[in-house]
């Protein structure tokens, strides 16, 4: 997955998608309904970061890949749906076989 700059961003694209689902599943919920304040700006600093570091990655996969606009749109709207991330590393993954064959 490592090797190219496909799967560099389909880990980082986990990566950030996890961040997001227990940002919204568990911090926020301690925030609001516990009164833990903490558990927003720990994960939410670490979102902040996976979320650079994909569109980074993003960036890079992209480029290399010579991907559409439209591709490239398509990967930055998945990063801000809810388990869009997975999706999207999921039709990657299909790619990467397919082309593979």
């Amino acid at each position: 997955m490592l090797n190219t700059e496909i799967g560099r961003f389909r880990l980082v694209s986990l990566l950030e998608g996890i961040s997001f689902l227990v940002l919204l599943g568990i911090a926020m919920p301690l925030k609001y309904a516990a009164g833990i304040p903490e558990a927003v700006r720990y994960v939410g600093w670490a979102h902040g970061l996976l979320f650079v570091l994909f569109i980074l990655a993003l960036l890079s996969a992209s480029t290399a890949a010579r991907w559409p606009l439209a591709k490239i749109a398509g990967a930055f709207i998945a990063s801000i749906i809810p388990f869009g991330a997975f999706v999207l590393e999921r039709r990657l993954r299909e790619e990467e076989r397919a082309a593979a064959r």
